[in-house]
């Protein structure tokens, strides 16, 4: 295997172990309600989880919501827009 190849395959992996995070945004249009179904809908969280990200947004103007793969996190955040949820995707970076 050329050095090339090696160094090919050494990005893709270190893409993979990219994580990337969603972040749930404040806004006046969507009820705790409908937040609360898409977070335990669309991101796998308990009611409980779903209600502090919840309320986390509301006190503080944005919640980290979802930390995943890049691949994994384009397809929640598709599916959060399309609910109406005001969301953004960024690199995670380590708190």
């Amino acid at each position: 295997m050329s050095s090339a190849q090696l160094s090919e395959m050494s990005k893709k992996r270190s893409n993979k172990n990219t994580k990337y995070e969603i972040i749930l945004h404040d806004d006046s249009t969507n009820t705790f309600d409908h937040v609360i179904d898409c977070l335990v809908d669309i991101c796998s969280h308990t009611e409980m989880q779903a209600h502090q990200c919840a309320l986390i947004t509301h006190n503080n103007g944005q919640c980290s919501i979802f930390v995943d793969t890049e691949s994994e996190c384009e397809l929640i955040y598709s599916l959060l827009l399309r609910n109406k949820l005001s969301v953004t995707m960024n690199k995670y970076k380590k708190k």
